[in-house]
């Protein structure tokens, strides 16, 4: 008896994994709809926004549109407000979300992420032909601005040593318009935004090497969808082995920024 309910228990655990892998056909129903669906906030530069021809441009758009490429899929942007971007995700308003989306604790206990593809975070820059200071420890004394109400006031609070001054401007370019006249020392500043404006002024600021503090971003898939998640994951993979996403990368910050090994 032991034997046939050992069998029988053996027999319905076989039945319901396979019946699970069954289920999971999320990379069919996009492969046979020629699209993958994917939501994001269209005015968040550089990752997603749009032009002054109102075209969507930006790092997520591209990345995402060679992924499609790579997958044989068009790509279908659905806007959405974010503050219900997952609860939009779950009533199957698009596959994914792709829209420098920081993975979280509390995100993962709601979504399934991909690797991280970026690292964003805090950062701090300086002019290009500062000279003396080449570190975070350099700032000691120094008179540096953020933008008011963003997460650089508190970085610049953590850095090593304490700075003489911390300015909070309106928005990041006045900052780094006093920057440019000498009237800071450096600036704090999001990674992706700082960088996003270094690269619109070439060869007038750069970045002190590292973070101040880290966050990763990552692509966001409903939990039980694993073969699409996997399918994506695929093909970022291979733009970063082939140095797409790299290319892409230099585009939007001047560098690349998608590459683990500066993380």
């Amino acid at each position: 008896m032991k034997r046939v309910l050992t069998i029988l228990m053996v027999m319905a655990l076989s039945l319901c994994a396979a019946s699970a892998f069954a289920a999971d056909d999320s990379w069919e129903r996009v492969k046979n709809a020629g699209q993958l669906a994917v939501g994001l906030d269209d005015a968040f530069p550089p990752m997603g926004f749009r032009d002054d021809n109102g075209t969507l441009v930006g790092f997520d758009i591209e990345t995402a549109e060679e992924v499609g490429k790579r997958l044989g899929v068009k790509i279908a942007w659905h806007p959405t407000e974010w503050k219900g971007v997952i609860n939009s995700l779950y009533a199957k308003k698009y596959d994914c979300i792709w829209n420098g989306m920081t993975i979280t604790a509390e995100r993962q206990k709601k979504v399934a992420f991909s690797k991280p593809y970026l690292i964003d975070g805090q950062i701090a820059t300086v002019r290009m032909d500062e000279k003396a200071i080449k570190t975070f420890e350099a700032l000691e004394g120094k008179k540096i601005g953020v933008q008011a109400g963003s997460p650089a006031l508190e970085a610049a609070k953590k850095l090593p040593k304490p700075a003489a001054e911390i300015r909070e401007y309106d928005t990041n370019p006045k900052a780094f318009l006093d920057l440019e006249a000498d009237r800071l020392d450096s600036v704090v500043v999001d990674n992706v935004t700082g960088r996003f404006y270094m690269a619109s002024r070439p060869g007038e600021f750069r970045a002190l090497p590292g973070y101040i503090t880290k966050e990763a971003f990552g692509v966001a898939f409903r939990m039980e969808d694993a073969a699409l998640r996997g399918m994506v994951q695929k093909a970022i993979d291979e733009m970063v082995a082939d140095g797409t996403l790299g290319k892409i990368s230099r585009k939007w910050f001047g560098e690349d920024v998608t590459n683990p090994a500066k993380w």
